[in-house]
């Protein structure tokens, strides 16, 4: 692989809320990453620790040219940890104040206790207490709820991964509170009048409190404070409050593990919507973010994704992207999953699909990370 790409994982602690996220750095050698991730900086997600992998590639002292922000967590393999080199290497993250922790610990690793490790990534069929007590204990390779839990109840503090994906939706209806948010989308959709969306929205006071919580985050970049509903048609106009409402439907469930699913959707609508300037006219790009945010709504909702987009007034491109149909949107949405996998072969390939360098896919998918945290921790 002569290219960096970038995919990533949710940290999760016991209460299955995130973190951390962990960034796996798929490079030829620490050099080539160190040079990617500098190129990278101003993109940074800073509002939650960044445990950094370098996945695949040799742990050298090239690393040491890479500039890292103050909550990166660099990851060291047990496997190499008492080498020379990475001895030398954790002496220089040290002075340099660059936090690190142990990853991919088997149980048979021995490991020099004298350096202060943040974390200790191990292998989820290695019991914790047989861990050397060098940071939180995280276990990595969980492959669902149920294994999460089990982890949890051995002694683990957290889990590392995408478990929460394995469950499946059975539901065929919606529940009241996630059908009234619809209904407004659909009015929103259908250009009502304002004081029939205003009327609907007044049925719930806390979704019309977060509705302007999310029009006055940074996100929208206003210059003033939005008041009222009608305030906002005025000022945005109602594709721009379509995409907020669809957030609202993003954040309605109350599943244990929807602060990592809601990170994921609004993600994966924030890099098709960066990355569709390429390929969309401009009016399509909230189309493009709707599309990403909606991609885990069967998930998040416990309804079957086919029984959700036959409620939702949404456009074709919209309808085929999340029913994995072919179109417009589709390409967009099949590379923001594949930012999520452990291994980049998907990645690049969909990438090359559509023309982009890793580059600027890698420069999109922390922007939107960095824009999905910013929503749910402020600022």
């Amino acid at each position: 692989m002569t290219t960096v790409l970038l995919t990533r994982q949710p940290v999760l602690n016991r209460r299955k809320t995130i973190i951390a996220n962990r960034l796996l750095v798929h490079a030829e050698d620490g050099g080539k990453a160190a040079d990617e991730l500098n190129a990278l900086i101003d993109a940074w997600p800073a509002k939650l620790p960044v445990l950094v992998s370098l996945h695949g590639s040799d742990q050298g002292l090239e690393l040491m040219n890479w500039i890292a922000p103050e909550n990166t967590i660099v990851e060291i393999e047990a496997g190499a940890a008492n080498t020379p080199i990475t001895r030398e290497l954790l002496t220089q993250l040290a002075d340099a104040g660059t936090a690190f922790c142990l990853s991919d610990y088997t149980g048979t690793e021995a490991v020099d206790s004298s350096h202060k490790y943040q974390y200790l990534l191990a292998r989820q069929n290695v019991s914790p207490k047989d861990l050397p007590a060098l940071g939180m204990p995280i276990a990595i390779g969980v492959r669902s709820p149920g294994e999460f839990d089990a982890a949890m109840a051995a002694g683990y503090g957290g889990a590392a991964g995408w478990f929460m994906m394995a469950t499946s939706a059975s539901g065929r209806s919606l529940q009241a509170a996630h059908a009234h948010i619809v209904r407004i989308i659909n009015l929103v959709r259908r250009n009502a009048e304002v004081r029939e969306i205003e009327t609907a929205l007044k049925r719930d006071v806390a979704l019309s409190f977060k509705l302007l919580r999310y029009i006055n985050s940074a996100g929208f970049g206003l210059m003033c404070e939005v008041q009222s509903f009608r305030h906002a048609v005025s000022i945005l106009g109602y594709d721009k409050l379509n995409k907020w409402l669809s957030l609202l439907l993003v954040t309605a469930s109350k599943d244990p593990t929807a602060s990592a699913l809601m990170q994921t959707s609004i993600t994966r609508g924030r890099l098709m919507e960066t990355l569709g300037e390429r390929y969309v006219d401009k009016s399509e790009l909230d189309n493009l973010f709707v599309t990403g945010a909606f991609s885990m709504l069967d998930r998040l909702l416990g309804t079957q994704m086919d029984a959700i987009v036959a409620e939702l007034s949404l456009p074709e491109p919209v309808q085929d992207a999340l029913l994995d149909r072919e179109g417009a949107y589709t390409p967009l949405l099949r590379l923001a999953r594949a930012c999520e996998l452990e291994t980049p072969e998907t990645l690049a390939e969909h990438a090359a699909l559509l023309g982009l360098d890793a580059s600027a896919v890698n420069r999109a998918h922390l922007s939107a990370l960095a824009y999905a945290d910013s929503l749910q921790h402020g600022g």
